[in-house]
């Protein structure tokens, strides 16, 4: 149990008659980074919430780095650096301001952090913007500012709720190097992020798939691709509307996902051959055109559409 800098045992939290956390284990361990994966209303941000105390459950225990969240409540935050899913910064402060603000709120003198401000400035690449306003920073430049204001105290657990919604592709992937920097570093920086992108969640060392307050799987992300090899067939060719059609139609087929230009096919097991020998006569009997129809490696969103679906969670899990 010592290896664990998080661990969170039956938690629950209710609104009302909604269930938003039902029951949710979690062990994270030192230098690990933990997805928290689930479309929105899953629970992931109500869980973040009672993972860094601002939530009361309504059961349940959360333990990190040996303080009870819940009663040690001032001890266990000194540990966290915590980035809200909304910019949370005073826009009428300066970048050096901001992050003056909360390091002297957490108790520093100016000559720790100071020093440690620039540092970390430059390390997410805001240091030529530190007297630049927080209102006039753009969307990603904002959410370095809040990365930045949630280092300043050398926290040893990062939580960070679904911190690049809303940003564009290129900030999103220099957002992703500044924590794999972080968890790779000396300090070794655990961090539990939330996110509904499962390119990120490939990123991460572990996953919990969220689904209504609970989580229905959680192993790495090349373990749970694994749970579907040998079940995921690529069907490309037009009219598309037509393909999945015929697809949704076949007896061996579970299930048909669009990806992009292309088809997802859920198949039963050992049922690759006998689709490759028949699908093809009913796409041209249909007058549909076929390019290609294959078996592929599984993504982790094949894996996701198939626990998501209740009859599918016995069965994959």
């Amino acid at each position: 149990m010592a290896d664990f800098l998080v661990q969170a045992n039956g938690l629950k939290k209710y609104f009302d008659n909604v269930h938003a956390v039902d029951g949710v284990d979690l062990n994270v361990r030192a230098g690990e980074i933990y997805g928290l994966v689930g479309s929105d209303g899953a629970g992931k941000t109500t869980a973040i919430r009672l993972l860094v105390g601002a939530l009361l459950p309504n059961a349940g225990s959360v333990n990190i780095c040996g303080y009870d969240v819940f009663t040690q409540t001032e001890q266990a935050r000194a540990t966290i650096g915590y980035l809200s899913q909304r910019f949370s910064m005073y826009e009428d402060l300066t970048v050096l301001e901001n992050i003056r603000f909360f390091a002297e709120i957490r108790g520093l003198s100016s000559s720790e952090w100071l020093p440690r401000s620039m540092e970390i400035l430059e390390f997410v690449g805001l240091g030529k913007f530190k007297d630049r306003l927080a209102g006039q920073l753009s969307g990603g430049m904002k959410q370095k500012l809040g990365l930045a204001s949630a280092l300043v105290t050398r926290p040893r657990l990062l939580l960070l709720d679904e911190p690049t919604t809303g940003v564009d592709p290129v900030t999103r992937q220099d957002f992703w190097q500044l924590v794999i920097k972080l968890v790779s570093g000396e300090d070794g920086v655990s961090v539990i992020i939330s996110t509904p992108y499962m390119d990120e969640a490939s990123r991460c060392h572990r996953v919990g798939f969220m689904k209504a307050g609970k989580i229905i799987a959680e192993d790495s992300p090349s373990n749970l691709r694994a749970r579907l090899n040998g079940r995921v067939m690529e069907l490309r060719g037009e009219p598309l509307n037509t393909l999945r059609h015929i697809a949704h139609h076949d007896p061996d087929v579970e299930d048909v996902a669009a990806f992009g230009d292309k088809l997802h096919l859920r198949v039963k097991e050992n049922a690759a051959d006998r689709i490759l020998a028949r699908l093809p006569v009913e796409i041209e009997a249909q007058n549909a055109r076929l390019i290609s129809l294959r078996l592929i490696p599984p993504a982790l969103e094949d894996v996701f559409i198939a626990l998501s679906e209740s009859n599918m969670e016995s069965e994959v899990a």
